[in-house]
């Protein structure tokens, strides 16, 4: 590593960003090397040359291409929105030019929105559905009593740290992919002299920028009858918790301050054999149809 940017350090040619790989390769290590000599400088041509490109995924790996519903019962969700504010989650690179780079997939460099982080954010919201607010006001902050009904145990599974009758859930997330990087500036005031202190730099994705959340539910055999579960009602409030992630809770790191808050453009489920589009509402009023089994039960 040292080796590697001792030789950058001795580049003449000036740092560039022509497709998206340079943001966590040549760019970023480039850029990295030139702060050795003046930082602020370094960080402007990172600015300017990362705003450039549209970033995308190589198309003949199909990265990005929605799931497939393999057995009956299997349900795709896919859900279109439009960002209205900026989107930010931490890289965990641990050298980068600018102190808090968006997270960014290791060999392709597009920004991205992890499976996991959807799954946790998701739950989160479930529960808020489900009353977690209300607990949380009479428990003083604290989880202390909260059990999550079988509806949520059913999608999202429970507690690793339980050994009898663990489940990982039906429900299965998908990475979110997007296409453009810009620049955000926040100024922490002092509160005595009501001034800035020092602005601080994030990169993020920028509102206006579209993308796509894609959500499996490919329940296990049997685990539905198991708790006698009415799947069409358990679906019908994941979609009212994700439009309510989405548009009102924000899904991106720095929420208290608005961020990662976006409008739905467009929803669809596709279940083998047909496929439902329009609004969260229509959808969730043709899920017993989608189903497909007397009551809405699987």
């Amino acid at each position: 590593m040292f080796d590697l940017h001792a030789s950058l350090a001795g580049k003449r040619v000036e740092p560039t960003a022509n497709a998206a790989s340079d943001l966590v390769g040549q760019l970023a290590d480039e850029c990295l090397a030139w702060s050795a000599r003046n930082v602020n400088a370094a960080r402007d041509r990172y600015q300017q040359r990362a705003t450039q490109p549209t970033l995308s995924l190589p198309a003949q790996l199909r990265v990005d291409e929605p799931p497939t519903c393999l057995l009956p019962g299997w349900l795709a969700i896919q859900i279109d929105f439009e960002l209205k504010a900026p989107w930010y989650s931490k890289d965990d690179r641990p050298l980068h030019v600018l102190p808090n780079p968006v997270r960014k997939d290791r060999v392709f460099g597009v920004p991205f929105m992890s499976a996991a982080s959807w799954k946790g954010l998701l739950r989160w919201s479930c529960r808020m559905e489900h009353g977690l607010l209300g607990h949380l006001a009479k428990h003083d902050g604290k989880l202390d009593g909260w059990s999550d009904p079988p509806w949520i145990v059913h999608l999202f599974g429970n507690a690793k740290d339980e050994d009898e009758d663990f489940s990982r859930g039906a429900l299965q997330c998908f990475p979110t992919w997007f296409d453009k990087v810009g620049f955000e500036v926040i100024n922490p005031h002092d509160r005595a002299r009501r001034a800035g202190t020092q602005p601080i730099v994030y990169e993020v994705v920028p509102p206006g920028r579209k993308a796509t959340l894609h959500l499996l539910y490919a329940p296990a055999p049997g685990r539905a009858e198991a708790h006698e579960l009415d799947v069409a009602d358990a679906l019908g409030r994941l979609l009212e918790a994700t439009r309510k992630l989405l548009n009102v809770y924000g899904f991106s790191a720095k929420r208290t301050a608005g961020w990662g808050i976006a409008e739905i453009q467009s929803a669809e489920i596709r279940s083998k054999s047909a496929t439902k589009k329009g609004t969260v509402d229509a959808l969730k009023a043709a899920l017993r149809e989608l189903v497909g089994a007397p009551g809405g039960r699987v």
